[in-house]
């Protein structure tokens, strides 16, 4: 690898050109991804921070996670009953049953692809 410098007073700096990348907006997942990383995996975290790549990392970790907390969630909810029939006769009952399913579907995913 060639570096070229130029000089600036007494200094000499790389002309180091970064590479326009899309920057995707990151979600929860992604942010609770970040933050884990930073604590535990300081060495994944540099890597992917020095080769430009952390932006789409959080990005496809996020997409992932939101599209298997959503496919858990239908699959528990499903072998659970609960479904339209509930919602429309006991309301309360079908929401606190759902947010119940979504703490557990969430629990499973974040312990699998985000604290490992």
């Amino acid at each position: 690898m060639n570096i070229s410098y130029t000089k600036q007073g007494d200094y000499l700096l790389p002309n180091l050109i970064v590479k326009n990348k899309k920057q995707y907006i990151i979600g929860k997942y992604g942010l609770l991804r970040l933050e884990y990383i930073k604590k535990y995996k300081l060495g994944l975290y540099f890597d992917l921070l020095v080769n430009n790549t952390l932006n789409e990392y959080l990005h496809d970790i996020d997409t992932t996670i939101m599209e298997k907390v959503q496919k858990l969630i239908k699959e528990l909810s499903e072998k659970d009953n609960i479904n339209e029939e509930l919602k429309q006769n006991n309301q309360l009952l079908w929401v606190s049953k759902m947010n119940n399913i979504k703490n557990i579907a969430e629990e499973i995913i974040l312990k699998e692809y985000i604290y490992v």
